[in-house]
């Protein structure tokens, strides 16, 4: 390959459905990244909470420093450590699988509440295995955090340009909330990667992933409207899902940065 794949850009979610962190590298493990959406939001029925149904989340900002994360929010700030919940188990479902989570502790339980309006509790996943989600495109089971379905997503550059092309508002990759952002050549590329390695970390891609509204939220502005998802229907409709970007898991651990080449 003349111009292998490099990455441009890493981000971690560490709150499920919160804004994003821009990382220059990360540790790269079986569950996702470290600090990887190992935490989220649940309601009083012991159901996640997302932008799906409260697109504001996304004006939710962590910060991670010194073993602690930090939220912003409309100017109000509260803090917890990474380390840090209560002994007592919560199951809850995400999507088709169950998970053994623990709330963080009372009081960011509270900020959350006080600044979305409803009672909620903020909970974390701490053990490998405590959530296990079935892939069934390649019948294997894996060990997950919060994520949706699978611990990573990789989006190529050029498929965005190509979507840009089509819209009149120009969007940017957070639409997507991607783990790693790759400079590539042609659109779409991505879908069709085997076995990844960057440096001594492997992937291996599971499919490309399937979209939903959340990505028609303006992070900026926690405002859902109609594209890109009505967009990219028309060309990227497979099925009964819209397709953009694509989903890997971890076989290798360790680091990935900011300028790293994949091979394949």
């Amino acid at each position: 390959m003349d111009n292998p794949p490099f990455i441009s850009e890493i981000y971690i979610y560490p709150i499920k459905s919160l804004g994003g962190i821009n990382c220059q590298s990360a540790r790269a493990e079986e569950m996702g990244f470290e600090n990887d959406r190992r935490w989220m939001l649940i309601d009083e029925n012991n159901q996640f909470i997302s932008q799906r149904e409260h697109p504001i989340l996304s004006q939710f900002q962590p910060q991670i420093s010194d073993g602690k994360i930090e939220i912003t929010y409309q100017g109000k700030k509260n803090t917890f450590f990474i380390s840090e919940s209560i002994n007592s188990p919560i199951s809850v479902p995400v999507w088709d699988d169950q998970s053994e989570v623990f709330e963080v502790n009372k009081t960011i339980s509270d900020w959350f509440s006080e600044c979305l309006g409803f009672t909620c509790k903020l909970v974390k996943i701490i053990e490998i295995g405590d959530r296990k989600h079935k892939s069934k495109a390649l019948n294997v089971t894996f060990n997950v955090s919060l994520a949706d379905g699978y611990p990573y997503l990789l989006v190529g550059s050029e498929s965005l340009d190509h979507l840009n092309k089509k819209l009149e508002e120009k969007i940017t990759v957070a639409r997507f909330r991607p783990n790693i952002v790759i400079n590539t050549t042609l659109a779409h590329e991505e879908d069709h990667f085997g076995i990844i390695k960057i440096g001594d970390v492997t992937f291996r891609n599971v499919k490309p992933c399937g979209r939903c509204i959340m990505v028609n939220n303006d992070p900026m502005k926690s405002v859902i409207a109609k594209e890109p998802l009505k967009t990219l229907s028309k060309y990227r409709k497979v099925d009964n899902s819209v397709l953009f970007g694509t989903n890997l898991v971890c076989i290798e651990k360790g680091i990935v940065s900011v300028g790293d080449i994949l091979s394949f």
